[in-house]
């Protein structure tokens, strides 16, 4: 039986770019949104959850993670303050990460339309589950949470 880090890793493989391809902003928000999740899930130190996801390091990659990382206590009071009868902690640890890292990102001064509509790219690829449930509810807490950014 396949722990959920070997789950993540194997899954990330194909998101790697091999013989010098460049990798997209898509491909590492998606590996920086399963690092985000490991973090969680196996509650490790963020380093091991960096190496357990990439073989070699990549900048885009830990930018993005380390973006997150530092500004968690921000980010995480933000998503609490503008989540409406919900609480931060009943979130699917996936939808968590997501929204994790579209926050930290808002906070720094990539297009915040880009940043959601990746978000909710993401959403449908890994957590949506066929109903659009998740991508409703994260592109309403994105929006909500752009607006208060403003």
């Amino acid at each position: 039986m396949l722990n959920i880090s070997t789950f993540y890793a194997i899954i990330s493989v194909r998101y790697l770019k091999r013989n010098g391809d460049i990798m997209t902003k898509r491909e590492a928000r998606i590996l920086a949104m399963q690092i985000l999740y490991l973090y969680d899930f196996n509650e490790i130190e963020i380093d091991d959850a960096i190496s357990s996801v990439m073989e070699e390091p990549n900048e885009m990659v830990t930018s993005l993670v380390m973006n997150a990382y530092k500004h968690l206590y921000k980010v995480d009071e933000i998503i609490r303050t503008s989540i409406v009868n919900y609480n931060i902690n009943r979130l699917n640890l996936v939808d968590k990460a997501i929204i994790r890292l579209a926050v930290s990102e808002m906070l720094t001064d990539t297009p915040r339309q880009i940043i959601i509509n990746e978000a909710l790219e993401i959403t449908k690829e890994f957590s949506d589950q066929g109903d659009h449930k998740a991508t409703s509810f994260n592109n309403s807490l994105l929006d909500k949470i752009n607006k208060r950014l403003k």
